[in-house]
């Protein structure tokens, strides 16, 4: 008997060098290495990026259109500049998309799964309150952080809100607080916020968990408008990246 012809498993298809240039600005953002308001031009995205220029090119209209840079003639690129109305609109979205995550991801996630996501962030509310250095706290935090954040958002099953709001998203993260204040100004109370909304998810009161998110996003928004109203009144800019 002739043994079976197995067929060729295809190729995963080929990621575009604009997807590839899209997904490396979108790390710069979170790693902090490109500001709000930064003017760059093609060729410096292409070292700052490691891609060609062709690339790059290819990227930017997607870019314009996420509002996440703008063209200024005789002066080059800008990366989106953080004001009054950026902070409105960003937070806004949020609160219109997370308030409807909420109702799924009550239902969807499992109580095995929401005692991890709790573990995760009492694990690194007790680091926050730790007077040892911490050299990883922040970026451990934003993944926490935004991790509970994007899959719940996730947990709709529509692909084109998911994207939405993770472009709402990089807006809010171009947005900074004072290094210095991290910890008391935004991790603490951030995880401590995060929690309370665990807890309505847990006991599966769904008018609780809407009040909780509602209240922690309004939060985030109210921490980042005393920082920026305090960065403008010092002269500088702050530098650490803005609470979830």
């Amino acid at each position: 008997m002739n043994a079976t012809k197995k067929k060729p498993v295809p190729a995963p298809p080929a990621v575009s060098q604009r997807t590839l240039a899209y997904e490396s600005f979108r790390r710069q953002i979170l790693s902090a290495k490109i500001r709000p308001g930064q003017f760059v031009s093609q060729r410096e995205l292409t070292r700052l990026l490691d891609l060609p220029l062709g690339a790059i090119r290819e990227m930017i209209p997607r870019l314009e259109a996420a509002r996440l840079i703008v063209t200024v003639p005789k002066r080059g690129l800008q990366i989106a500049p953080v004001d009054l109305k950026l902070i409105r609109n960003a937070f806004q979205v949020r609160s219109m998309v997370e308030r409807e995550a909420v109702r799924h991801f009550l239902r969807s996630a499992s109580d095995e799964e929401l005692a991890r996501i709790e573990e995760k962030h009492r694990a690194i509310l007790e680091r926050a309150n730790s007077a040892q250095p911490d050299p990883t706290l922040d970026e451990d935090a934003q993944t926490v952080d935004w991790g509970l954040h994007d899959t719940m958002v996730d947990s709709i099953g529509n692909e084109i809100l998911s994207e939405i709001y993770r472009v709402n998203s990089l807006h809010v993260r171009l947005i900074r607080l004072d290094a210095g204040l991290v910890r008391p100004m935004r991790i603490v109370p951030a995880m401590e916020e995060h929690l309370a909304f665990i807890a309505a998810l847990r006991a599966r009161d769904e008018d609780k968990a809407i009040e909780s998110i509602s209240e922690h996003i309004e939060r985030s928004r109210a921490r980042v408008l005393d920082a920026m109203l305090g960065s403008d009144q010092s002269g500088s800019m702050k530098t650490s990246t803005a609470s979830a």
